[in-house]
């Protein structure tokens, strides 16, 4: 229980600063950004937020903690996001000042009375990252209940597609979802970031190859091949706000760097969806890492992370 309290605090400490290194630079172009490269924690910028400030990432994937903690819930879950719009709940200064459109309109069905699974948008165009980044704590409920060997379980899957339909329904969302929490409970297992993408490429094929729902999807995540991912150039790399390109954008960092400093400052400078591309690859880093590794003074910085870390010690007392 030892070694998974500190996973956890590793990767959900990892996401919170990678995020927190892309909020002053999101939306900023890659060519802008070679010409003054962030390098630390800044403040202010695009959302004109005090550094160490995190966004909608790290709030929903704290909110997603603090509610699995308690069991699944996914009322309780959609409350908690629907707390943070209303009252700035799980924000680092008491006021929402991110979130994405599919994640919006989710959040007003189900306040309007639809039932939290029919919520996430289920349209091809509504496959931005907004449940990639949040999904994370999925993966230390699933450790918690299951033990290392937790994604061999039916259920495993249902959950996380669950987890992600309450605002992100499309099968490529969840897909994204299934195969990134993979990779985390692969590295949890000891493995390197290459042979967590090589065991995720074979869930690929092997689990939802075989899942019509999913099957006529999966060409999307072609890329999923350690080897292949890490000799592209970083012109094939795109790191937008789409699910797809979020998450090889995330991997290729992660194989292409060897240190959690090296790997969410490559991601931040690719520009674009700038705190949700180092988020997603902050979290796994995190892990692949330990928060041991992530430079001091980004943490001193971190806005409310004594709160955070008393989520992730408490997570397993629940």
């Amino acid at each position: 229980m030892e070694l998974l309290r500190k996973q956890i605090r590793d990767g959900i400490l990892g996401l919170a600063v990678g995020d927190a290194l892309g909020v002053p630079v999101e939306f900023r172009i890659r060519e802008r950004l070679k010409q003054n490269p962030v390098t630390g924690m800044r403040a202010y910028g695009t959302h004109n937020q005090p550094a160490g400030s995190w966004s909608d990432d790290t709030t929903m994937a704290l909110c997603t903690l603090e509610s699995l903690a308690k069991g699944v819930d996914y009322d309780d879950m959609m409350d908690r996001f629907c707390r943070w719009v209303d009252e700035g709940y799980m924000t680092p200064h008491g006021k929402l000042f991110d979130i994405g459109r599919t994640t919006r309109h989710a959040l007003w069905l189900y306040s309007s009375g639809i039932p939290a699974l029919q919520c996430g948008g289920t349209d091809v165009r509504d496959n931005g990252n907004g449940s990639l980044m949040r999904i994370l704590p999925a993966v230390f409920y699933l450790r918690r209940e299951y033990g290392a060997n937790c994604m061999e379980k039916p259920e495993a899957f249902t959950l996380i597609h669950n987890l992600s339909r309450l605002t992100h329904g499309h099968e490529i969302s969840q897909i994204a979802c299934g195969l990134y929490c993979d990779m985390a409970n692969e590295l949890m297992n000891g493995k390197t970031m290459a042979e967590a993408v090589g065991h995720s490429a074979l869930i690929k094929e092997r689990w939802y190859g075989k899942q019509e729902e999913f099957s006529s999807w999966l060409a999307k995540f072609d890329f999923i091949n350690a080897e292949m991912l890490a000799a592209l150039p970083e012109e094939a790399i795109k790191s937008s706000g789409y699910v797809v390109d979020t998450l090889q954008a995330a991997l290729w960092c992660l194989l292409t760097t060897h240190s959690y400093h090296e790997c969410v400052l490559k991601a931040v400078n690719l520009g674009s969806d700038t705190d949700t591309v180092a988020a997603v690859a902050g979290g796994l880093a995190g892990i692949l890492y330990g928060a041991e590794s992530i430079p001091e003074d980004w943490l001193r910085v971190l806005a409310k992370k004594e709160q955070i870390i008393r989520l992730c010690e408490n997570f397993l007392s629940a």
